[in-house]
């Protein structure tokens, strides 16, 4: 008896914790703006450091023999088959990460949010400033 109890109960926490909630619409929006603006300061900053070592490892030993090795593995074959291959998982993987981020905002938005959401957000607007300084996601 103790046993088919501790095995309906196991049961019952089991599906309890498989229904994940979804996340709100306004929730999601707000992720995806959010995460729009940080790939886009990522873009920027990485086109602002490429261009600065290129300007100041041009005509130095170090920055000839590094273009030297980046055009080498650009013509690689096996690289170009590499990053073919990467790119390809990287599109079936796409889904499931998708669903997963869904599963996360979900939860977010149910357990956390009403606890630690206005803090977050407020974090967010006070770093905004500083970001857009340094990093900033248009130009």
């Amino acid at each position: 008896m103790k046993l088919a109890l501790a095995l309906i109960v196991a049961l019952q926490v089991a599906v309890c914790l498989c229904d994940i909630p979804t996340p709100d619409k306004e929730l999601v929006d707000k992720y995806e703006g959010l995460k729009a603006t940080f790939l886009k300061r990522l873009v920027k900053a990485y086109e602002k450091a490429h261009g600065a070592v290129g300007t100041f490892a041009e005509g130095t030993i170090t920055g000839e023999k590094a273009k030297e090795i980046v055009d080498t593995v650009k013509a690689n074959e096996r690289a170009q088959n590499a990053a073919k291959v990467l790119a390809a998982l990287a599109e079936e993987l796409e889904p499931v990460v998708e669903k997963a981020r869904l599963a996360a905002l979900g939860v977010y938005g149910e357990y956390l949010r009403p606890y630690i959401g206005e803090y977050l957000d407020h974090g967010i607007t006070a770093v905004k400033p500083v970001l857009d300084t340094w990093l900033p996601a248009d130009e």
